[in-house]
């Protein structure tokens, strides 16, 4: 058995014990419409993105342009394009990824995420269910928080 697959029986068995269950592969669709095969997600993605979006991969830090996004505009889900983020909630974490210390109303889902054993807010698109990253509590005022998410998660839409 790799390590790979070692951590991840040993996450299945001990995340019950603790209140949670193991993430799944992206979070179910709240919209119908967005409730689409593997398949057609492959199809509608690329390989990058359908390895986060519905995989719950992360990208290498520092490996997306969106890192560096310094205009006035909104971050979208890659995958069904709908506003998750304002520009004025972004921020340099210094963490390689995209951070935010706020979503736009009604935009992402949370849930916890027991594949590292120790439990982790994971965030997902709310119409689609695709996986964003992981929110933590050593962000900015007036919050608190960090939206870490995968830049390859995101599309940017210029003001």
């Amino acid at each position: 058995m790799t390590r790979r697959g070692l951590l991840a029986a040993l996450t299945a068995a001990v995340a019950p014990l603790l209140g949670g269950r193991p993430a799944e592969a992206a979070s179910k669709a709240a919209d119908p419409a967005w409730q689409l095969s593997e398949a057609e997600w492959k199809q509608r993605l690329g390989a990058a993105a359908y390895e986060v979006l519905r995989r719950e991969g992360t990208e290498r830090p520092f490996s997306s342009p969106l890192n560096q996004e310094k205009r006035a505009g909104t971050f979208l889900c890659a995958g069904c394009r709908l506003p998750l983020f304002s520009s004025k909630a972004k921020y340099d974490s210094g963490t390689g990824w995209p951070s935010f210390w706020q979503p736009l109303p009604n935009a992402v889902a949370t849930r916890l995420d027991f594949k590292l054993i120790v439990p982790r807010t994971e965030y997902h698109c709310r119409r689609c269910g695709g996986h964003q990253g992981h929110v933590f509590d050593d962000g900015p005022r007036p919050t608190g928080k960090r939206y870490c998410n995968n830049g390859v998660a995101l599309a940017f839409d210029p003001a």
